[in-house]
Order: structure tokens, then C-alpha cells, then sequence
């Protein structure tokens, strides 16, 4: 049962493994005229420019925070320098996340383009699949990030602690670095791609309307490239990076919690499974995420109007939660005890099982 942790990063290798085969599928498909060529690649790389002068600056950002948390570790006994280290894993895999967005949406947007000229179902599915790419690449980035350095961590700080000891505080301490050093990139990319994109729209806007007289999203326009790279790095990098550190955050804010659960009764994980339990959900859910996908499809004959397109969206976000649920609601009542105490409150995981039937409800319903 010990072994399970290691399913965890397996999970997050089969996610990449998945984003890389249908990030090759998006690339062969066809990009259109030579114009509409033209146009992206002036889009690709202007949001690839973007991207490398915000990661210059950015890199200076990480040294320094990372030195100061190495510092600031050697007061705490319950840390430890190698938090440090942690952070920056966290803020390269962010930007990293959010770069793999970046790279499927650019191909994907003008793909999409052509596709729709032909049909509806086309274009569904290469933008879907694109959108697919940076979902499941993200997922599948946190899920390796959180499971392998859990395992690299307890094997060198807490081998055969008790999940209740000092070495398992600390162990865990210095994984809240990895979520930091996430949510630091992120909150970067979200930003600074934010206010490239608004200062690009205004911009757009102005020299359409008040100076040329043209439409604002007339290719004659120099500002619709910097508009669309806005799009791209805003919308889609910083979107990218957003997601992945609050995806590590939630799963790790379980984790911290599963920690300091006490365990009555008997634990086929010798008291770790609250903190083992909600990194093998997520690992879980990206292998049913995967699956979901397959369910996201219209007929070559359908009418062109958005309540079939959406209808097969919800199929996608249903099946994804139908099928979650039992994994998760699963691996609940296989791993957890009867009965656990949380800071002198006694819950049970049927409670658990409440609480994650709520979580999947509501995001489902929020997207649709």
C-alpha cells in the first residue's frame, strides 16, 4: 500500500504524455492560405517576445526570493534551506505551464480558422483539442511537480517518520515552497499579460478610430498583432500559469490539513493516507479528464449554432465529473478510516465523501 504515493507521479506523466501527443495532432492540422500563415507566425512570435522579456525579469524575481527564503529557513527549525529550492521548481513548472499554453494556442488559433471554413465539428474539435493541450499539460505538470517532490522530500527528511513528527512538518513545510514559487509566477503572468493586453486593445482602438478610420481588428491596423499577442499571453499564458498555482495550492492546502488529521482506528497507509489521499484524487482526475475528452464531439451534419457546440461541452464536463466521483468517492471509502479528528473535531469520511460530491457539483455547474 506504501507504493501507491508513486502512482501519483505516473498519473502526471501519462497527463504530459497525452498534451504532447495532441499538441503534435494540432500541429499537422492545416494552417490555411499563406496569408493566414503570415498572420500567426507574426502572433507566435510576438507572444513569444513577450514571454522571454517577462521571464528575464522574472528570473531576477526568483533568485532573490529564493536566496531570502534559504536564509530565512535557518531560524525555523521546522524548515529547511532546500525550501528554496522548491520555490524555484514551483516557478519554473508555472512558467512553464503557462508556456505550453502559449505554444498550443498559437498553433490551434489559426488552425482553428481554417477548420471552420470547412465545418463546425472541425473547428470544435481542433480548438477543443488545443484548449485540451494546456488543461491536461497543466494538470499533469502539478500533479508530477506535487507527487515527485513529496517523494523526494520523505525520503530524505522523513523515511520512517510518523506522519504526526517533526520530520513530517518539515517535509511538508518545505513543499508549501513549490506552491509558492507557483503562485508567485502566476500572479506575474496573470498581471503583467493583463495589462499588455488592455494597453494593446486601447491601443488598437485609437489608432483605428481616432487616427486611421479603420475597423479595430482590420488587418491593415499594426495594432491587431499586438492585440492578438495580448490575447495570447494574457488571456492563454497567464491563464495557464493562474491555473496551475491555484491547482497546486487546493491540493496542497489538503495535503497541510490531511497532516495534522489524527487517524482512529486503523490505516492501510499507517496514518498517511489524508495526505497521500488527495494527490492520488488528482492524479485520478486527470486519467478520467482524458477520457472525458472523447465525449466532447458533433455531428459533420450539425446546424451551425452555439447550443450544440455547448451541448457538447457540458457531455465533456459531465462525463469528466461522473466519472471523477466514483474514482474519487473510491478511493475515499478504500483509503480512509471510519473515523479521523481534526484539531478536537471528529469527522468521518463519509463526510469526505459529501464534501468532495459538493466541490464536483458546483464547478460543474459553474461551467456550464
Amino acid at each position: 500500500m506504501e507504493k501507491l504515493i508513486y502512482l501519483v507521479p505516473l498519473m502526471g506523466v501519462i497527463g504530459l504524455i497525452y498534451t504532447l501527443i495532441k499538441f503534435q495532432w494540432v500541429s499537422k492540422q492545416d494552417a490555411g492560405t499563406d496569408r493566414m500563415k503570415e498572420i500567426s507566425t507574426y502572433i507566435a512570435e510576438g507572444a513569444m517576445a513577450f514571454l522571454k522579456a517577462e521571464w528575464k525579469v522574472l528570473g531576477y524575481f526568483v533568485v532573490i526570493v529564493a536566496i531570502l527564503l534559504a536564509v530565512m529557513a535557518q531560524a525555523n527549525p521546522l524548515s529547511h534551506w532546500s525550501i528554496a529550492v522548491a520555490f524555484i521548481i514551483g516557478a519554473v513548472l508555472s512558467a512553464l505551464a503557462g508556456f505550453i499554453g502559449m505554444k498550443a494556442a498559437t498553433k490551434a488559433n489559426v488552425r482553428t480558422a481554417q477548420a471552420a471554413r470547412t465545418s463546425l465539428s472541425r473547428a470544435l474539435n481542433v480548438s477543443f483539442t488545443g484548449g485540451a493541450v494546456m488543461g491536461v499539460g497543466v494538470a499533469g505538470l502539478a500533479v508530477l511537480g506535487l507527487g515527485g517532490l513529496y517523494i523526494v522530500l520523505k525520503h530524505f527528511f522523513a523515511p520512517e517518520a510518523a506522519i504526526n513528527s517533526e520530520e513530517m512538518v518539515r517535509t511538508i513545510e518545505i513543499l508549501t515552497g513549490f506552491s509558492l514559487g507557483a503562485e508567485s509566477i502566476a500572479l506575474f503572468a496573470r498581471v503583467g499579460g493583463g495589462i499588455y493586453t488592455k494597453a494593446a486593445d486601447v491601443g488598437a482602438d485609437l489608432v483605428g478610430k481616432v487616427e486611421a478610420g479603420i475597423p479595430e481588428d482590420d488587418p491593415r491596423n499594426p495594432a491587431t498583432i499586438a492585440d492578438n499577442v495580448g490575447d495570447n499571453v494574457g488571456d492563454v499564458a497567464g491563464m495557464g500559469a493562474d491555473l496551475f498555482g491555484s491547482y497546486v495550492a487546493t491540493v496542497l492546502a489538503t495535503i497541510v490539513l490531511g497532516q495534522q488529521t489524527e487517524i482512529l482506528g486503523d490505516d492501510s497507509l499507517g496514518g498517511f493516507s489524508p495526505v497521500i489521499l488527495p494527490m492520488l484524487i488528482a492524479g485520478v482526475g486527470i486519467l478520467f479528464s482524458i477520457i472525458a475528452t472523447l465525449f466532447v464531439r458533433i455531428s459533420d451534419r450539425a446546424g451551425i449554432n452555439t447550443h450544440t457546440v455547448q451541448k457538447a461541452l457540458n457531455m465533456g464536463n459531465w462525463g469528466s465529473m461522473i466519472l471523477t466521483a466514483f474514482a474519487a468517492f473510491g478511493l475515499v471509502y478504500w483509503l480512509l478510516p471510519e473515523d479521523m479528528v481534526l484539531r478536537g473535531v471528529i469527522f468521518t469520511k463519509w463526510g469526505v465523501m459529501g464534501a468532495i460530491g459538493v466541490g464536483l457539483l458546483v464547478g460543474a455547474l459553474m461551467s456550464i
